[in-house]
C-alpha cells in the first residue's frame, strides 16, 4: 500500500505534538519531516523519531512526493503557510483559528481550490465522544428542533505568543470562540447572521489582549447561541479548561460535558488536584479522518469554509465590542 506522505510546519502551537503522535500511530502515513524556524521546539521529537528537520518551511514544501502538511504555526502565519503549501500542490490541515481576517481566510480557501488541494480546519472537538453522541441524538430528532445553545470554552491563559496580538490576532474571544462555535454551526446546520459580544481583560494584569469574553449569536434558522470564551481557569484549576454545551430543543434538552471522562488525582507532590482524561483521543480521530479523506479521495470532513464560518464570528465579535452594537454578517 502506498503511504500518504505528510510533513509538519511549525510546532508553535502545542497541538503539533499531539498531531504528530497521531500521524506516527497510523500505518498508512509516513511523516517526511518537520519544519520549524526554532529548532529547539522540535529537536527532541525529530531526534526521537528519526525525522528530517528543515529550518525553512519552503524546503519542506519542495519535497516532491510529499502529499500534505499539518500547519501549527502562530495564527498570523497560517495564511502564508497555507497559500504557499497550496501553491506547492500540498493538501493542508491548519490549526485553528484558520486565519485572523476574513480576507486572508478567503484567500487561503481560494488558493487551495485553485490548486486542487484540500483545506481541512483542525477542529478536534467534533471527534469527542460526548459531542458525537449528542449530534446523533439531535439528528434523530430526540429533542425536536434546536431553539438555543449555551456553550463554554473556558480555559487557562496560555501566555507566550497567544498574548502577543501581532502573532495571535486577538485574545480569548478569538482563541476560544472558534471550537464551540464550530460545534454550534455543525449542530444547527445554519449560518450566523448577527453577533453581539463583550470582551475585556479581567483575570490577568498587563495583558495586551482580552482574557474574558461572552459572544451572542443569531442564526439564519432562528436559533440563538451564547458562548463563554474566557481564560478564567486559574493555575490551581485541575485542567486547562472545558468544552460544554446545553442544547435546548422543542421536545427536550441535551447537556454535553466533553471532558467528563476523567479520573481525579489529589497529589501533595503536584500541589493541586488534577483531572486525568481516560477517554479516546479526539486528536487521533481528527487526524485519522483527514488521512482517510485524502486516501479515499473524499472531501475534507471539516473544511476551510467551516474554519472561516467560526472565525468570522469571533472577528465580528471584536467589531461589536468596539461599537457596543450587534454586527451583521454577510450572507
Amino acid at each position: 500500500m502506498k503511504k500518504l506522505k505528510v510533513g509538519m510546519i511549525s510546532f508553535a502551537h502545542g497541538h503539533g505534538f499531539s498531531y504528530l503522535n497521531a500521524l506516527l500511530a497510523l500505518p498508512e502515513v509516513e511523516v517526511v519531516g518537520i519544519a520549524d524556524e526554532e529548532k529547539s521546539r522540535v529537536e527532541a521529537v525529530v531526534t526521537k523519531n528519526g525525522l528530517n528537520y528543515y529550518a525553512d518551511y519552503r524546503d519542506l514544501l519542495a519535497v516532491a512526493d510529499m502529499d500534505a502538511v499539518v500547519i501549527c504555526s502562530e495564527n498570523a502565519f497560517h495564511a502564508r503557510h497555507t497559500i504557499d503549501s497550496a501553491n506547492a500542490k500540498k493538501h493542508v490541515i491548519c490549526e485553528k483559528p484558520l486565519g485572523i481576517s476574513v480576507e486572508e481566510m478567503e484567500q487561503m480557501i481560494a488558493a487551495c481550490n485553485d490548486n486542487g488541494v484540500q483545506l481541512f480546519t483542525a477542529f478536534p472537538c467534533r471527534y469527542l465522544a460526548a459531542v458525537i453522541n449528542a449530534k446523533a441524538a439531535v439528528d434523530r430528532g430526540e429533542i425536536g428542533d434546536i431553539l438555543a445553545i449555551k456553550g463554554t470554552n473556558r480555559g487557562s491563559m496560555p501566555g507566550k505568543w497567544f498574548v502577543e496580538p501581532e502573532l495571535s490576532g486577538g485574545g480569548a474571544l478569538l482563541d476560544h470562540t472558534v471550537h464551540v462555535m464550530d460545534l454550534m454551526n455543525w449542530f444547527t446546520g445554519s449560518k450566523v447572521n448577527e453577533v453581539y459580544a463583550y470582551a475585556a481583560t479581567l483575570f490577568h494584569e498587563d495583558l495586551k489582549v482580552d482574557d474574558a469574553g461572552m459572544i451572542h449569536v443569531k442564526y439564519d434558522n432562528g436559533v440563538f447561541g451564547v458562548l463563554d470564551t474566557s481564560w478564567s481557569r486559574s493555575k490551581a484549576f485541575p485542567t486547562w479548561g472545558d468544552v460544554t454545551m446545553e442544547i435546548v430543543g422543542t421536545k427536550g434538552a441535551i447537556s454535553v460535558d466533553s471532558f467528563a471522562q476523567k479520573n481525579e488525582l489529589f497529589s501533595d507532590a503536584v500541589g493541586k488536584a488534577q483531572y486525568l482524561p481516560w477517554g479516546d483521543s479526539m486528536d487521533h480521530y481528527m487526524v485519522k479522518s483527514f488521512v482517510n479523506a485524502l486516501i479515499e479521495g473524499k472531501p475534507a470532513p471539516i473544511s476551510g469554509v467551516d474554519g472561516l464560518r467560526s472565525a468570522e464570528v469571533a472577528l465580528a465579535g471584536y467589531e461589536s465590542v468596539k461599537t457596543g452594537q450587534p454586527v451583521k454578517l454577510h450572507a
